[in-house]
């Protein structure tokens, strides 16, 4: 008996690539064709999502003739009660077998596993979710060990199904490890580390496959089970820039950007002040996030990228307005650090250069990344090097640790590297969209943000227009 397996990974929202990637899916498919995802699907930058809560992703999936779909980290990001919300709206199976609630309750609409049945076969796929450690506690989620939750789930179904595959968002490397060590495993469909195979391999007896990311490609497994083995007959990934849009994602994406329109651009409230951003001068709009996440997470310092924001703030305050000058879905995080990390970091920050270098990385949603913007400190340089940083009026210590509130983007050292050397770290749920909209509305906050905290001291060079 033959089957046919259509999947993609880490489209992460790419939806117009995703209208000609349902173009050839829908060429390929037939009725023994299982279609699926690895994960990260959805992702919140997506305006559509931020609207229906994630449910405009299972529409298009649903009208693609999807089978199934795993959990990945972006899934996620909008924490637990979107992520239950989606699992229980969803007409496919939504599956995990190691996520759970943090205290360990069941969450609503998420399967382990589920058995699907094409051409006579029966099949279990089960999916596993990958571990963000201490990210998780503030999202309100649980995370078991995904080889023992695979291992239970094939225990569990020993002879009800015919074949296993698994959708896993853990990564390559780590699949490759987890088809040798479960050899019940026939198929893994590779996700989270947007690794692009131009066919599928072998580990052992165990087929892997990962399409890449954004839906610039779909994978493509062909398969014989014959006496309870699996033959590779095929396998591809094939790219989707040159294919036609699919009319009905269009339509589906239209209709509700519509709706997220609709109920994302209804005003919160006025600013007080209009907010300006500039990637690499002090601005009030990043001073504010800065004042903002160090109000709300009682440090002794705030500290925030302004290229986490694309735009100023001005008008009228819409959560669509939010979504779209901070799409990055970066969470409010404390941390401590010493006095000689922030000091190179700031350093770093002083040189236009590194400002307007690519901000790439997790959860980053911008393009640059950015000037640093600090609140509870002055720094005054000379445009090179730092001269002094004076935290509540006493001069930074090297040695010291400070606890500072800021992102999980800048935690991690993502844009200043001297970051990531911090210890006791605590995210919140929240997302950094959130702090500008709570802190956007108190006077307070918005006036204080334009007193600009970094200085530059210049000599006087003799140069000048001649005295009258």
């Amino acid at each position: 008996m033959k089957l046919k397996i259509i999947h993609t990974n880490d489209v992460h929202s790419n939806y117009e690539n995703f209208a000609r990637a349902a173009s050839i899916i829908n060429g390929l498919k037939d009725e023994n064709t299982l279609i699926l995802d690895g994960g990260d699907f959805a992702d919140f930058k997506s305006i559509e999502l931020q609207g229906t809560r994630g449910v405009a992703a299972l529409e298009l999936l649903q009208s693609t003739g999807y089978d199934a779909l795993t959990v990945g980290n972006n899934e996620m990001f909008n924490g637990l009660d979107t992520l239950e919300h989606m699992a229980t709206a969803s007409p496919l199976p939504f599956i995990s077998n190691n996520l759970q609630k943090k205290d360990g309750y069941p969450i609503q609409g998420l399967a382990k596993s589920v058995i699907l049945h094409k051409n006579g076969l029966r099949i279990l796929v089960t999916g596993s979710s990958p571990d963000m450690g201490v990210f998780n506690d503030g999202l309100g989620i649980g995370v078991s060990d995904y080889v023992a939750m695979t291992q239970q789930e094939i225990t569990n179904h020993a002879g009800s199904y015919d074949i296993c595959v698994l959708l896993s968002h853990v990564g390559t490397v780590a699949d490759e490890k987890l088809a040798r060590l479960i050899p019940e495993i026939d198929i893994v469909i590779s996700a989270h580390d947007h690794q692009l195979y131009s066919e599928a391999k072998l580990v052992d007896t165990t087929i892997m496959n990962s399409a890449g990311n954004y839906a610039e490609h779909i994978g493509f497994i062909e398969i014989e089970v014959q006496n309870g083995k699996v033959e590779l007959l095929r396998s591809a990934t094939y790219p989707t820039k040159d294919a036609q849009l699919d009319s009905e994602v269009l339509d589906i994406l239209k209709d509700n950007k519509a709706k997220a329109l609709a109920s994302l651009g209804r005003p919160l409230y006025k600013l007080p002040k209009p907010l300006w951003h500039d990637v690499i001068e002090e601005n009030p709009l990043a001073n504010l996030i800065a004042d903002g996440l160090r109000d709300m997470l009682q440090c002794d310092i705030g500290l925030i990228n302004s290229g986490i924001i694309n735009a100023g703030l001005f008008h009228n305050v819409s959560r669509q307005k939010l979504i779209e000058i901070c799409p990055s879905p970066l969470n409010p995080t404390s941390f401590e650090i010493q006095g000689k990390q922030l000091k190179k970091a700031f350093t770093q920050s002083l040189d236009a250069q590194a400002c307007l270098a690519d901000g790439r990385g997790p959860g980053f949603r911008g393009k640059f990344v950015g000037r640093l913007h600090i609140s509870g400190a002055t720094i005054s340089h000379d445009g090179c090097s730092i001269q002094e940083i004076l935290i509540d009026g006493e001069p930074l210590q090297d040695e010291q640790w400070y606890k500072v509130a800021s992102s999980d983007y800048l935690q991690r050292g993502s844009g200043f590297p001297d970051l990531a050397e911090n210890r006791n770290q605590v995210y919140m749920a929240e997302e950094i969209k959130d702090v500008i909209q709570l802190y956007a509305n108190q006077p307070k906050f918005v006036e204080q943000a334009f007193t600009m905290r970094t200085e530059r001291q210049v000599e006087y060079s003799g140069f000048g227009p001649p005295e009258v």
